[in-house]
């Protein structure tokens, strides 16, 4: 089966991790057709592996011993990224700035409620919209100004996620 796994926080200051590394050790594992994706821990591949949970888990401690990086990594299915590029809330967005619209990855389904305090208590330009464990995000004025992220901490939006920018999704999507 193939899937894709994100990791979070790569190439970001000093967490480095060359791609030729991650490549190495998702073959480590016995998984084929490994290819990675620009340079920000994105990586697909084929397993026998069904369980996307165990699939995270085995990532997550090949990565440790060969390199010894300690990253969350989200996995998904063909099927599952295809949902996500089909559930695009913002079209308009996506089409006129990609690089401004992202979709934060979650374990679990987002906290609407969490989602719903963070509308309250931040007066920001941005739009989100929640579809199960994906929380889409349109930054028309970019995310370098924006005030979003800090008031997701106190909203507790569940921390534990990672992001992609639109057209970093739909190139995960269509390497699947």
């Amino acid at each position: 089966m193939r899937w894709a796994a994100m990791l979070r926080g790569i190439n970001l200051g000093k967490r480095q991790l060359k791609s030729a590394e991650l490549k190495a050790a998702v073959e480590g594992l016995g998984f084929t057709d490994v290819k990675t994706l620009l340079a920000s821990g994105n990586v697909v591949f084929t397993a026998d592996e069904k369980d996307a949970a165990a699939l995270e888990r085995k990532l997550h401690d090949a990565l440790a011993k060969a390199t010894g990086l300690k990253s969350e990594i989200f996995v998904r299915s063909p099927e599952e990224m295809k949902a996500v590029a089909d559930a695009n809330p913002f079209p308009e967005a996506t089409r006129e700035r990609p690089s401004f619209v992202t979709v934060t990855f979650h374990r679990m389904p987002v906290d609407k409620a969490a989602v719903a305090r963070l509308a309250e208590i931040h007066d920001g330009p941005e739009r989100m919209h929640v579809v199960g464990r994906e929380l889409y995000i349109d930054f028309p004025d970019g995310q370098g100004r924006s005030t979003l992220h800090p008031a997701m901490g106190k909203a507790r939006l569940d921390p534990v996620n990672t992001a992609r920018n639109w057209n970093t999704v739909l190139k995960i999507r269509d390497a699947l």
